[in-house]
């Protein structure tokens, strides 16, 4: 019978542990006031935590191992899951996108993806700062950044796997693109240097009617869009340039959208121009990607911006885009 009794306990204490295992738990504390409730997003699946009036929150989720999204509104960040996690979350600002510092089982995960994400917000994560450099400081550029990624990952010993298998992977496509584009990159950016002559165009079909060439726009900075209607990338910088071109109506600047549409959807990009109402100087290309302003530029995909002075010349062959905040402060350096 105590034989019985003691298998009976033993079963019990398993139970126990198998149970503490099928769930994840996630605590802590906003910074930001308001909040109401957090959203936790994954692959078939979403639950909403609620706050409390002091910021405060916790519950418990069963999950898939994976990455999921804790969002609240359109401010979100990405966390790794697994159940049997047991996670505090430090925010380091009001928003998530400040980043978080995280305690407990499922930390050293979690700590080492906020490194990572710090990382590929940094400058580190722009090939043209690799690409304007000249071959040994670029070569000393790659193992700074290489050496710093793999610091990140000596301090996490315990890294999930299935996080080494993606990171890895995102790793060997961001090196492997800037290693394999140097060259050619490097001396595009010389050939397209600041204050070099911008290759041009002449007599591009203009929406509004007529032809316009770009020495049409000599006397203002001339902000290019090279779009095309197909492109959902470069429809959603649309209500952006919108915005843009609204901020700085009637300043020294012209904002130049460049179709490089087939002549066959050229109706479709009439009818685009008119149903979307779009602004500025609406340009249609002599000859799609195979105009001679395209391939002066290298063009190969699209969006592209480009931001030329008053002279003609190139302030930027590779500009911002219309929703990156940093263009607006290139504008207001450059006085326009």
């Amino acid at each position: 019978m105590k034989k019985i009794i003691l298998v009976i306990a033993i079963l019990l204490v398993v139970s126990c542990k198998n149970e503490v295992t099928e769930y994840t738990s996630i605590k802590g504390k906003l910074k930001a006031t308001g909040v109401e409730k957090l959203i936790v997003q994954g692959r078939n699946f979403s639950k909403e935590i609620l706050v409390n009036e002091d910021g405060s929150f916790s519950d418990t989720l069963k999950v898939t191992a994976g990455v999921y999204a804790i969002a609240n509104g359109n401010d979100r960040i990405t966390i790794f899951l697994k159940n049997g996690f047991d996670l505090k979350l430090d925010f380091k600002g009001e928003k998530m996108a400040d980043g978080i510092s995280f305690e407990g089982n499922g930390a050293e995960t979690n700590n080492f993806m906020d490194n990572k994400r710090s990382f590929y917000l940094s400058e580190f994560a722009n090939p043209k700062s690799y690409f304007k450099l000249d071959k040994e400081a670029f070569e000393n550029k790659m193992l700074e950044a290489k050496n710093l990624l793999k610091g990140y990952k000596e301090e996490a010993k315990d890294l999930d796997s299935l996080i080494i298998q993606m990171d890895t992977r995102n790793d060997e496509m961001f090196f492997g693109y800037i290693e394999s584009n140097y060259e050619k990159m490097h001396k595009d950016i010389i050939r397209f240097a600041k204050g070099n002559a911008s290759p041009t165009f002449n007599d591009y079909e203009n929406a509004a009617g007529g032809k316009t060439s770009l020495t049409d726009l000599k006397g203002s900075y001339v902000y290019i869009d090279v779009w095309a209607t197909w492109c959902a990338p470069c429809k959603a910088e649309i209500p952006y340039l919108k915005s843009l071109e609204n901020e700085y109506h009637g300043k020294n600047i012209k904002f130049v959208s460049i179709s490089v549409d087939k002549p066959g959807a050229h109706d479709a990009w009439e009818k685009m121009v008119k149903e979307k109402e779009l602004s500025g100087i609406q340009l249609f290309a002599d000859n799609n990607f195979e105009s001679e302003f395209i391939l002066n530029y290298g063009i190969t995909a699209i969006p592209r911006f480009i931001l030329l002075d008053p002279n003609g010349n190139i302030v930027d062959s590779d500009a911002d885009r219309p929703s990156n905040p940093k263009l607006k402060e290139l504008f207001n350096e450059l006085g326009i």
